[in-house]
């Protein structure tokens, strides 16, 4: 059965059923173009990565090459970015969740708050050990501008993952030593990178005895 309503019939203002079909209807086109957006951001994001990873820093990429490289509009870039600095921070905030959850899972294979906290420096100093990881790295901050920058915005995300092992290990207070201790173990990452340096062996257990030092100091 087919409802039909006259065009000379007037709608009920306010009608329940009215604004429910409305609402329904204007819902299901949010979520086509949310969807449809969503898939424009990340094509966005791997395009930039890979122009970005072959150019090194050699030479910036222009929106025009991202968005050639994507397949997509000017028009689509800067529906989502009003600039590629801010193409450049969302790089950056998407490879900080990435590492975040790499080091999340890698610090859960460990019963003991001493071996994730070396899980975790192994984690993170690992991204200037992979030469692949390190250029693309380097490219991406580069092209922001600013090598040291945009990894100090990492460490805080990135430093809450020790707070419940600095607890275990006795800090006094694991909000505050963790935020340290992340803050000085990017700024490494960040000279390694810019470097060009892989660290060591016996600089990452160096560092991480470093870091259980800080998180034993407040222990009676």
């Amino acid at each position: 059965m087919v409802l039909t309503m006259s065009s000379t019939v007037p709608a009920v203002p306010n009608d329940p059923l009215e604004n429910d079909v409305a609402q329904r209807i204007a819902l299901r086109t949010l979520s086509r173009r949310g969807s449809e957006y969503a898939g424009e951001v990340r094509r966005l994001l791997d395009a930039a990565l890979d122009v970005m990873r072959r150019c090194g820093t050699g030479s910036r990429p222009r929106v025009a090459d991202i968005v050639a490289e994507a397949g997509l509009s000017n028009d689509a870039f800067y529906r989502h970015f009003p600039s590629k600095d801010a193409l450049v921070a969302a790089l950056l905030e998407d490879g900080t969740e990435r590492l975040l959850g790499y080091l999340a899972h890698q610090m859960a294979k460990e019963a003991t708050p001493e071996a994730q906290v070396r899980r975790w420096v192994e984690g993170v100093l690992s991204q200037a050990a992979d030469e692949e990881i390190a250029a693309t790295t380097l490219a991406v901050l580069w092209n922001g501008g600013s090598v040291g920058q945009g990894l100090r915005s990492a460490s805080h995300p990135l430093g809450t993952l020790l707070r419940e092992p600095f607890a275990e290990l006795g800090s006094a207070d694991p909000d505050l030593d963790a935020a340290f201790v992340a803050h000085a173990v990017v700024g490494r990452l960040s000279d390694y990178l810019w470097d060009r340096v892989h660290p060591s062996r016996a600089v990452i257990e160096r560092t991480t005895e470093a870091c259980l030092a800080v998180a034993r100091a407040g222990r009676p």
